[in-house]
């Protein structure tokens, strides 16, 4: 018998669940796992951008570095960008500071941000 691993895209979670996630995530490395399944949803699926970009800034300036949760905010501002068609002033130095931690150093930030700034240059036509 082979098992084969499949990855299915998160729904979106109710609002309050993704604040108590995403807070206790910040707070507590070890609910990482957990926090990266509610942004992600939230960045495919939520139709409230200012909400979905808001908590994208929170996790991508907050998160320590080398967490996983830093490269994965660059990615869903990306998805953001691509959703909604854009992305304010705030959100775009982060997801473009992210790109170059990420370049600069891996282990900081890894390489997710730069697909999610790959993702904001593409569907927002900048820079």
């Amino acid at each position: 018998m082979h098992s084969h691993l499949s990855f299915e895209n998160p729904p979106a979670s109710p609002h309050e669940a993704v604040i108590e996630t995403l807070e206790r995530a910040l707070r507590d490395r070890s609910h990482e796992f957990e926090a990266a399944s509610v942004l992600v949803g939230a960045a495919l699926n939520d139709d409230d951008a200012d909400f979905v970009e808001h908590w994208c800034l929170q996790v991508g300036t907050r998160a320590v570095p080398g967490s996983p949760l830093l490269g994965l905010a660059g990615l869903c501002l990306g998805h953001t960008a691509r959703r909604f068609g854009r992305l304010g002033d705030e959100a775009l130095a982060l997801v473009k500071s992210l790109a170059s931690r990420a370049e600069a150093d891996p282990t900081d930030v890894d390489g997710r941000a730069l697909d999610g700034y790959d993702d904001v240059r593409s569907f927002l036509h900048l820079w």
